[in-house]
Formats: C-alpha cells, sequence, structure tokens
C-alpha cells in the first residue's frame, strides 16, 4: 500500500485581470477520479491544503453537462460530499514528504490563484520529484509546478508536460481575462509542453512524471500514475 499526498487547492475564487474574482475552486472529476481509482488500488489517501481549509470545489464541476449526464454527476457530488479525505485536509505548511509515497495535484481554476504561488506545495513538489516519488497533475493543477524551485531554476525545467492549453482557455472563453495563461507560463519555466487536440483525453509520463491535459484525461491520468507506485 502506497500512502498519496493530494497537494489541492484552498481558493474558492480566481482574481481575472481586470480585478474580478471569478468562482472556482478544484474539479471535481479530477479529484474525484483518481481519489477512487488510487483507494480501489489499495493506497491511502491524505488531502493537504494551504492553511489546512477544506478544498472548495468548483460548482461548475458538478453539474450534469460537466460530467456527461445526471448519474454520473450525482455519482461525483456524492463522493464530494461524503469522502473524508476531502473534509478534515492537513495543512501543507506541516506536512514531511518522507511520510509520503506519490504526490498528486488536481486542477480546476483554484491552483492558478494559490499553488502557483505556494511555497510549501513547490517544496513538496521539488522534494518528490528529486526523489523519484511518482508525481501526478491533472490540468490546471500543473499551476503548482511554477512554484517549485531548486537551485534557482523551476524543478521541472527540461520534462516533457501537457496541461490545461492555451487552446482549451480559449475555448473555455476565459483567455481573455486571465492574467496569464498555464500553457504559456509553463513554457517559460523551460518545461516541454505538449499539447493534444482539445478537451481529449492525453497524458504524458517522463520518468516518474505524469501530467495531463484536462477533466477528459483524469482516468489516464490515475492508471499511468498507479502503474508508477512499487
Amino acid at each position: 500500500m502506497a500512502k498519496i499526498l493530494f497537494i489541492m487547492t484552498g481558493a474558492d475564487e480566481w482574481t481575472l485581470d481586470d480585478g474580478s474574482k471569478h468562482t472556482t475552486g478544484y474539479w471535481a472529476e479530477e479529484a474525484v477520479v483518481p481519489l477512487e481509482a488510487f483507494k480501489n488500488a489499495g493506497h491511502a489517501i491524505t488531502v493537504a491544503t494551504p492553511g489546512g481549509v477544506v478544498p472548495p470545489v468548483d460548482p461548475g464541476s458538478l453539474t450534469d453537462d460537466a460530467n456527461g449526464g445526471a448519474e454520473a454527476a450525482a455519482r461525483v457530488r456524492s463522493v464530494v460530499e461524503t469522502a473524508p479525505e476531502f473534509a478534515k485536509p492537513a495543512d501543507l505548511a506541516g506536512v514531511d514528504l518522507d511520510e509520503y509515497d506519490v504526490v498528486y495535484v488536481p486542477g480546476g481554476h483554484g491552483p492558478m490563484e494559490d499553488l502557483a504561488v505556494n511555497a510549501d506545495s513547490g517544496r513538496l513538489l521539488a522534494g518528490a520529484l528529486r526523489a523519484g516519488k511518482p508525481v501526478g497533475l491533472v490540468c490546471h493543477g500543473l499551476a503548482a509546478l511554477l512554484s517549485a524551485e531548486d537551485d534557482g531554476a523551476n524543478a521541472f525545467a527540461g520534462y516533457r508536460a501537457t496541461g490545461f492549453t492555451n487552446a482549451e482557455e480559449h475555448l473555455a472563453q476565459l483567455a481573455d481575462k486571465a492574467p496569464w495563461l498555464l500553457q504559456d507560463r509553463l513554457e517559460a519555466a523551460g518545461v516541454e509542453f505538449v499539447a493534444a487536440d482539445p478537451f481529449t483525453s492525453h497524458v504524458e509520463v517522463d520518468r516518474n512524471l505524469v501530467t495531463a491535459q484536462n477533466p477528459q484525461s483524469s482516468a489516464a491520468a490515475a492508471e499511468a500514475l498507479v502503474a508508477l507506485i512499487r
């Protein structure tokens, strides 16, 4: 059994370029699908957030349309509401990486607000990568990589990765309002960004790093991460 650390956003709003606030949080599918996959594989999960706040779910990720129908949406909402892992998160500042075997970060626009600039998140991700532990991130969860530094450079520079693309942000009609775009920032940090067609399942695996482009990639990302767990 592996111990998996879920680093999750504590932000329920994303500050847009004009200073207005966009309601957000974590994207339910990107947390629920891997949570279930890891637990079904016999692994234990601990959620940690900045300040130990309960991670807020993006209400848009709970709708029938976002989940492919009413039945799937009801199942996702049930997990969000009842999973004990989401209810009592640890504080990122107090997390000891030595206690965990794997680190995983789901997306939603919340990480663009807090994890992108959170030193504790960056410390844990850089440390996990350096130690050879499997590291998985999905969609906007890759914003957390921006705070991961090693010897003055981004710890993930030179790694091949994917995440929510500029094209997808434009199709979601948020690109023109965003203070910055994830793909641009990752490329500027030295990440070798690989983009597939918008809203298709796409996972990249480079050494111990597993990244996924969008919510549609959540299941494939979980499967790839489980395969790396020894």
